[in-house]
């Protein structure tokens, strides 16, 4: 039997918010009836309604009193209405309540507890209320295992809930629609909709047919993968069967046709959801706005949004943001501000994103001014920079060439309680490096290696870089040489930099051997690669190996770049130049 303590630890652990998933439909409730002169019938009536949860809990509370008590039913349906609120810890808390006082509870209660649990990603609790049903003699029923199916998948544990549905039809329980869309909306949210789709086929196969969600779910998902052909037969086929889609399946495709840029289909899919009576709604007008502000095609998207107002839809922070965006992309500073000044006018609140987004903006365009001032600004309304808002400010100020007030704010996002994440450190080492203070460098680094950020392979790379520009080939060769003993391979910016580091260096055997190697890590040169060994090959008077890298660079397809061409020029131009050698050269440009 799970005991109180279990229930009590599992209030504390958890939080009263949702997991933003869907609520499968817990089975119907049969409430007692009792004479309309008892004085229990106003907790019994089917059309009772809680406004606040504080109304529900006094409900609760008066339940309790009573003598005798309501029957279980009764405090099922308040379960229930509390359970829909999604105010799950509360359910907890109510059922610990009513077993201390020796209520007993039936299948429906304990299903609302277990989804209560599952609900808060402790589908373990989930299990353990599973085991007092049967324990208690009660047989579960479909929605009991759908509901453990859902906590599972919820929690990621996607091979588990395959594993309960199996056994679940071994033992003869008939899934229903919920159970199917539960399990493959899991697949999908894991990646796995080939797995979801062959489910679909083995569903279709039974006695249970697809609805407009499954369908969604997959549709959905593959629309995300990118495989929008894909997505559109199964639309298509969905319309064959008439199952007709709903708003969410048509944002679905809409939203994937934007990002590829097909208004053409997007136009088409507009005017058969507007024929089928389904309006466009916020979701489609932002993926619309979106994608067009990301094309450039800012005009359009105010023509959007001005459609959307014009049909009744209230644009939101997410549309206005967009547009923001939109203008900052293309460095229209003013305008940007517009729309967020017409933004508060119509009385949506701006959020960090909508500041994030503005203070990016000044920032490209180097106007630290007035990034600063959005970053009071919003601090004053309430709202807590996050590491995106200070990553951006540093970096802007190290643009500008302050680099000390970009340690300050880093500094002082430190004191406020932000992590810093590898994009701060990556530009903080960056500037250091190419403002020659190694010391200060390494120090960060070690810093970087002893906090729980683990330092990626871009992070060592910019030391590494930083080091051989200022000369320091030594360190940088002790930090290259140490990356394997951190689990992190050099990747072929890594390699380049030390690759023309000992170019420099005229140290041609050890940058060849590592040029070698680099085909037996997995790690193919690029034509950045090949300009830079062969530049220092032609540079230290090897002309035969450097030109045999040449015909190597072009042979896969790679080009002669700027700074190779100049020195090629420059060597046939060079009279001092040995004829051998100008020979070698004439020969290669045959």
């Amino acid at each position: 039997m799970m005991t109180m303590t279990m229930i009590t630890r599992a209030i504390r652990a958890s939080s009263s918010s949702s997991s933003g998933m869907w609520i499968h439909a817990l089975p119907p409730l049969f409430f007692s009836s009792l004479s309309d002169n008892n004085n229990n019938n106003a907790f019994h009536s089917k059309s009772q309604r809680f406004d606040t949860l504080d109304e529900t809990l006094s409900c609760f509370n008066g339940m309790l009193r009573m003598n005798p008590p309501p029957s279980i039913v009764d405090f099922a349906k308040l379960l229930t209405s509390i359970s829909k609120t999604k105010h799950y810890s509360t359910v907890l808390s109510l059922s610990l309540q009513m077993d201390s006082l020796g209520i007993p509870p039936n299948i429906y209660t304990l299903t609302i507890l277990m989804n209560s649990f599952c609900h808060l990603n402790r589908v373990d609790f989930g299990f353990s209320v599973l085991a007092k049903i049967l324990k208690l003699g009660h047989q579960p029923n479909t929605a009991t295992f759908t509901t453990l199916i859902r906590g599972l998948c919820v929690e990621g544990k996607i091979d588990d809930a395959l594993h309960l549905f199996d056994k679940m039809v071994r033992k003869g329980f008939q899934p229903n629609v919920i159970t199917y869309g539960t399990l493959m909306d899991g697949l999908c949210k894991v990646g796995n909709t080939s797995a979801a789709i062959r489910l679909l086929r083995s569903m279709e196969q039974g006695n249970c047919q697809p609805n407009v969600v499954v369908y969604t779910s997959i549709i959905d998902s593959l629309c995300k993968d990118k495989q929008l052909i894909e997505a559109l037969n199964l639309f298509s086929e969905m319309l064959t069967k008439g199952i007709s889609p709903n708003i969410v399946t048509y944002n679905s495709i809409i939203q994937a046709l934007c990002s590829l840029c097909e208004w053409k289909h997007v136009r088409t899919l507009l005017n058969e959801m507007v024929n089928s009576k389904i309006m466009p709604d916020v979701v489609t007008f932002t993926a619309m706005v979106d994608a067009l502000c990301k094309e450039g095609m800012i005009a359009k998207a105010h023509d959007v949004v001005d459609t959307m107002i014009g049909r009744g839809v209230e644009p939101d922070v997410v549309i206005y943001s967009a547009l923001m965006d939109g203008h900052c992309l293309r460095s229209e500073m003013d305008e940007a501000v517009k729309v967020f000044d017409v933004m508060v006018c119509r009385g949506c609140m701006p959020n960090l994103f909508s500041y994030n987004i503005l203070i990016n903006g000044y920032c490209k365009i180097r106007r630290m001014d007035k990034a600063m001032l959005l970053l009071e600004e919003m601090c004053k309304k309430g709202l807590i920079p996050n590491t995106v808002t200070y990553s951006t400010l540093i970096h802007g100020l190290c643009l500008v060439g302050r680099l000390s007030d970009a340690i300050t704010l880093f500094n002082e996002m430190v004191d406020s309680g932000q992590i810093p994440d590898l994009v701060t450190y990556g530009i903080l080492l960056d500037y250091l490096c190419k403002n020659c203070h190694l010391a200060e460098a390494m120090a960060m680094l070690k810093a970087i290696e002893g906090s729980k950020v683990d330092p990626n392979i871009q992070i060592y790379t910019i030391v590494i870089d930083g080091m051989c520009k200022a000369g320091e080939l030594e360190a940088a060769r002790d930090i290259f040489s140490n990356l394997s003993s951190k689990g992190l391979h050099p990747n072929t910016w890594t390699y380049n930099i030390m690759i023309h580091g000992l170019c420099k260096r005229g140290l041609l055997d050890e940058a060849n051997k590592l040029f070698m190697e680099m085909d037996e890590n997995d790690c193919s040169p690029n034509d950045c690669t090949y300009n830079i060994i062969t530049r220092g090959f032609l540079q230290n008077k090897e002309t035969l190996r450097g030109v045999q890298l040449l015909k190597e660079m072009l042979a896969r397809g790679f080009s002669v770049d700027v700074s190779t061409t100049t020195l090629l020029v420059e060597m046939l131009s060079d009279d001092g130049l040995d004829q051998s050698v100008k020979q070698i050269l004439h020969n290669f440009f045959k």
